[in-house]
């Protein structure tokens, strides 16, 4: 935020109290208090350049700061910590905003505003927002939960839709791992996609969507609707979070059992991250060959830990033979996405080769 800007946000935030300490009465007449703000604006930018006036308006009336960058093409990512410190990624990369809200009102209005627009709003009972609108994923977490400052985080979805004919081009994946990826899924193998935060998980599972047969049924499970339908007779199926009434709560498992009644030919899981792995592998064991879903693990052999420790959340009294038993029997590749210095790639390969009594073994199928 240039100096002139802030110099008139302050002139017309300053206007605008003695304006409204003048008459208490004028408090409620909103329409009244509407017009006399836009008067003020009106006059304190007179002398500003148009580039000045827009950005004093988006203070003002809109997101501040967050407008330009929510239109930037090349931002896939917005971080606000407090009102002076915006964080934005860019090719994989994070790097500090320039421009910054004028102080702590404004960037409490914009939350509000980015509140209204999710048709939700936070407190102390209900101090999460976490909604999709359009191609923007919302989380906001309360103040007293951050040391003073909401936190906000937008993501936004791709521009385009990745293919795996696009993610090979990019340098994502060899010519062995590319040809191996299409083998697996025109054989309807079971796999899991997996990888740490901003891995590139999700765009990898949609160029896996996007090889599936146009005659096949998907159905697509997400806490948040990220990933495309592959053709007309697929679905997607979304969890719902009531902060106040847990009881209207749809969670993973809900819309699991239900998937199954959709007649499916695969299944897709945005994220395995609870007991919901339990039902998902039991119902690969039962059919719905060449599923898929995504998991937040570094490596394949913490993968399979993880995985094992989700299925017991659903399944306390299973031992761990039986759970390893039903791994090896229903997941027959582990894809390992990794991020370094911005790019994104694949690792690795891994196929779930035996159970044994110490463990599951993997052997890594591409030599890369």
């Amino acid at each position: 935020m240039n100096e002139d800007v802030s110099n008139v946000l302050a002139n017309i935030f300053n206007t605008q109290k003695q304006f409204l300490d003048s008459d208490w009465e004028i408090e409620n007449n909103t329409l009244y208090k509407e017009q006399k703000l836009q008067q003020i604006i009106l006059e304190k930018t007179k002398t500003l350049t148009d580039l000045c006036k827009k950005r004093v308006h988006a203070e003002i009336e809109k997101l501040g700061p967050l407008e330009d960058l929510l239109a930037d093409s090349t931002v896939t990512e917005i971080l606000v910590n407090n009102p002076e410190s915006i964080f934005v990624e860019r090719h994989g990369r994070l790097e500090k905003h320039p421009d910054r809200f004028f102080d702590h009102s404004t960037y409490n209005q914009c939350i509000e505003r980015i509140s209204q627009l999710c048709q939700s709003y936070m407190n102390k009972e209900k101090p999460f927002i976490e909604t999709q609108i359009g191609k923007f994923r919302f989380t906001l977490i309360f103040s007293d939960l951050s040391r003073g400052h909401h936190l906000l985080s937008i993501r936004k979805q791709p521009e385009h839709i990745w293919t795996l004919e696009k993610l090979y081009q990019s340098q994502w994946c060899s010519e062995t791992q590319y040809h191996l990826i299409q083998k697996l899924i025109s054989e309807q193998k079971n796999f899991l996609m997996i990888g740490g935060t901003s891995s590139g998980k999700t765009s990898a599972l949609q160029a896996m969507i996007n090889e599936i047969p146009q005659y096949e049924r998907l159905v697509i499970i997400e806490d948040t609707q990220e990933l495309h339908l592959c053709n007309p007779m697929s679905v997607s199926l979304l969890t719902r979070t009531d902060g106040i009434n847990k009881n209207n709560d749809v969670t993973m498992n809900d819309l699991l059992k239900r998937a199954l009644r959709l007649r499916p030919d695969r299944l897709v899981v945005g994220e395995i991250r609870g007991a919901e792995a339990m039902n998902l592998l039991m119902a690969l064991a039962t059919g719905h060959s060449g599923s898929f879903g995504s998991m937040h693990a570094r490596t394949a052999p913490e993968a399979l830990l993880r995985l094992e420790m989700l299925i017991q959340m659903g399944a306390p009294q299973w031992s761990l033979q039986s759970i390893r038993r039903l791994i090896g029997m229903t997941v027959d590749y582990i894809l390992v996405v990794e991020k370094k210095n911005g790019k994104r790639a694949l690792e690795g390969i891994y196929q779930i080769t035996s159970v044994e009594e110490t463990g599951i073994t993997m052997m890594k199928l591409d030599g890369v």
